[in-house]
């Protein structure tokens, strides 16, 4: 299994402001729902239907996660758009919608995720160790660290959007 090492960042809508300004580069832009079909408070199972803005390239994965915080274990492969769309079709929940931008900022790789559903960005920034994480220091306009805050994780948001639904299946 793969590790994900990764910080998230509560980021303010004027630091958006940074494409502008050109201190973040724009490298890509993608329309990303995901639904989850196995959730609990170690592991997740979700699908993902990704849309390459530029290109209109359409991709499906399927994830499995294990962990919080600031290190998981991470397995991501690539399914069909058929097997996708059997899995959104048997469950009936509401994908999570939101737009990723990836860009580069002072040398280094950011994914910037902006929800459709709710009020919220968020930027990620990843690690190859444990160690890099801890030392890397961000800068103001990144927003408060909400790397172990649960509230703000993707199944959690994706949770209150299914409602009842969630908790009857």
């Amino acid at each position: 299994m793969g590790m994900e090492i990764e910080k998230k960042y509560l980021l303010p809508q004027q630091s958006l402001d940074k494409l502008d300004s050109g201190e973040l580069a724009l490298v890509s832009e993608q329309r990303i729902e995901q639904t989850y079909i196995a959730i609990d408070e170690q592991q997740e199972l979700r699908v993902r239907r990704i849309t390459d803005m530029a290109a209109g390239e359409v991709s499906y994965t399927h994830t499995f996660k294990r962990g919080n915080g600031l290190v998981r274990e991470e397995v991501e492969y690539d399914i069909s758009e058929g097997i996708y769309e059997q899995v959104m079709n048997a469950f009936g929940y509401t994908p999570l919608t939101k737009n990723r931008l990836t860009a580069q900022w002072n040398g280094r790789t950011v994914e910037i995720d902006m929800y459709d559903q709710i009020q919220l960005a968020v930027l990620e920034v990843e690690f190859a160790s444990v160690e890099e994480a801890e030392a890397f220091v961000a800068p103001e306009w990144f927003g408060e660290d909400i790397s172990s805050q649960k509230q703000y994780s993707n199944k959690t948001v994706w949770k209150q959007l299914q409602g009842d639904k969630w908790r009857r299946n």
